[in-house]
């Protein structure tokens, strides 16, 4: 049955089989094992719904390969295909609006008279409402990570005793 499975393997696309096929192999064959004890019908509905279950992730996996209309991030590209080309787009618009920003500039007279100087305000409260805040969420976070600390600390070594008696 062993060779079977790897067989119906063969169905999966390429990259999914080479990278997914000896460990799919390995655990049918644990769970082979532990099956080997059971009742032929027990064991024939285990091959049955095995196989049956290869064939469907195998069309599964093929399905998955088109495309659905939504952006998906798979192995192999980072990026949209169209990034570089939307990116461009941007960046002509950017040089474009810059363009006719200086167009404009020239094209109205010196009128205005010349400003001096803004001298900065001496005491700033939407500065310190964000710093404030800052401290805040800091102190948030750092309250958090500490209670996150002590469980890890306490809670996780003593279930990894209650779960290994010596």
């Amino acid at each position: 049955m062993l060779t079977l499975y790897r067989f119906l393997l063969c169905f999966y696309p390429a990259t999914h089989s080479l990278e997914y096929r000896e460990e799919m192999a390995a655990v049918f064959a644990e769970a082979r094992a532990e099956m080997w004890e059971e009742k032929f019908m027990t064991r024939l509905r285990f091959y049955w719904r095995e196989a049956a279950g290869l064939m469907v992730g195998a069309v599964q996996e093929h399905l998955r390969g088109f495309p659905t209309g939504r952006f998906e991030m798979r192995n192999g590209f980072r990026f949209p295909k169209a990034t570089a080309i939307l990116m461009a787009v941007i960046l002509g618009g950017v040089v474009l609006a810059i363009q006719k920003g200086e167009a404009i500039q020239a094209s109205l007279p010196d009128v205005n008279p010349v400003i001096g100087p803004i001298q900065p305000a001496p005491h700033s409260p939407l500065l310190s409402g964000i710093v404030v805040s800052l401290i805040f969420v800091y102190a948030i976070g750092l309250a958090g990570w500490a209670v996150l600390f002590a469980l890890r600390r306490s809670g996780v070594h003593r279930l990894a005793d209650a779960a290994d008696p010596k």
